[in-house]
């Protein structure tokens, strides 16, 4: 099981590779690039980021995409949620009239989980992602600026 869409793993890894790089405008050639991600899958998260205010999309030859918030103030679940929002058991997933609202101990125990996964994503900024001290920080060592020149 994915915990994160393919969508989602893909614009964290472009918000983090365009931390890296703040207020520089880069084309999909190169994000993708950068943060090995498909371009044609790259590019609706890229355009979800840009409407949900976290990067700017400019057309034209000195187009491309720029990451237009600091990192403090975006959170990991920001991104998420932008892309592909994290999903939260409210009614019986097998559709149980007799349920409602009242999961059963197995969905009440996985609605938990997505509860403290959006609690986690939600108390993380990109420039914390930044910050961490890793051997492979912020992303792995193929995807870091460092390694890309």
């Amino acid at each position: 099981m994915k915990l994160l869409s393919d969508a989602s793993e893909y614009a964290q890894r472009a918000v983090v590779w365009l931390a890296q790089q703040p207020r520089e405008t880069f084309k999909l050639r190169e994000i993708a690039d950068g943060t090995r991600a498909a371009p044609g899958y790259l590019i609706k998260a890229l355009q979800s980021l840009a409407k949900a205010g976290v990067l700017s999309a400019q057309r034209g030859s000195n187009g491309g995409f720029t990451l237009i918030r600091d990192p403090e103030e975006i959170s990991v679940l920001e991104v998420v949620n932008a892309v592909d929002p994290i999903q939260r058991i409210r009614t019986c997933p097998l559709g149980l009239a007799s349920h409602g609202t009242c999961l059963c101990p197995m969905h009440r125990r996985i609605d938990d989980a997505m509860a403290a996964i959006e609690e986690s994503f939600g108390a993380s900024t990109i420039a914390d992602l930044l910050a961490e001290k890793s051997p492979s920080r912020p992303l792995c060592d193929a995807l870091t600026v460092d390694s890309q020149a």
